[in-house]
């Protein structure tokens, strides 16, 4: 795949916890003159959607652990999005769905898909997951009418793999997200299934890319 092609599809990502608006606007800077999205911390969108208004933004709610007040995410979410946010990356509570609350965890999805117009991708955090789970994760973001499933936050032990993303893209466009640092990497996912990459080394994929 040519870079022109790849660019796209990559979310370029800064979400740690000592991100500085600098740091957003380094990412920006090179999602902008790469072709890629950006994807940032809230607190930054706002800023990011009047810096970078040719960028792609996408944010995250209820990050990274998924457990806030269902409330709490839909506000997150609406906030996001009248700050100029175009996607969300909404977490799954693993914790609810681990006790068998599929119906809580849905309801919890759509309505935060609901409240927004724009698409919501639902993060799994596969690596803390069973086949099982994954499916029913992937179910409760189905029937909540999001409009992908992403892999990972980035912040558990683990982060996408060929068979999860293979799992996942039986229900919902994919979003790879979690230790994709190469080219290769990138595009090994894409043939598994993904149709998007999140990586923090969105240049590094880019500059490895056929012209």
């Amino acid at each position: 795949m040519n870079r022109s092609d790849l660019a796209p599809l990559i979310d370029h990502t800064v979400l740690g916890p000592e991100t500085s608006p600098a740091d957003v606007r380094a990412i920006l800077d090179e999602a902008s003159e790469y072709g890629m999205n950006a994807c940032i911390p809230p607190y930054a969108v706002e800023m990011a959607a009047e810096y970078a208004p040719d960028v792609t933004i996408a944010t995250v709610v209820g990050f990274p652990h998924g457990q806030n007040d269902p409330d709490v995410k839909r506000h997150e979410g609406v906030t996001a999005w009248k700050a100029g946010a175009d996607e969300l990356d909404v977490v799954l509570n693993v914790g609810r769905l681990q006790a068998g609350e599929d119906d809580v965890v849905r309801t919890e999805l759509a309505e935060v898909v609901a409240a927004v117009p724009i698409p919501v991708k639902v993060i799994v955090e596969t690596a803390l997951l069973t086949d099982d789970e994954i499916d029913r994760a992937c179910q409760a973001a189905t029937a909540a009418d999001a409009a992908m499933v992403k892999t990972s936050t980035g912040f558990a032990d683990g982060g996408a793999t060929i068979p999860d993303v293979e799992r996942m893209s039986k229900y919902l466009p994919v979003k790879a997200s979690g230790g994709i640092g190469s080219y290769d990497e990138a595009v090994a996912m894409l043939e598994a299934g993904a149709e998007r990459i999140g990586a923090s080394s969105g240049v590094d994929i880019l500059e490895s890319a056929p012209e």
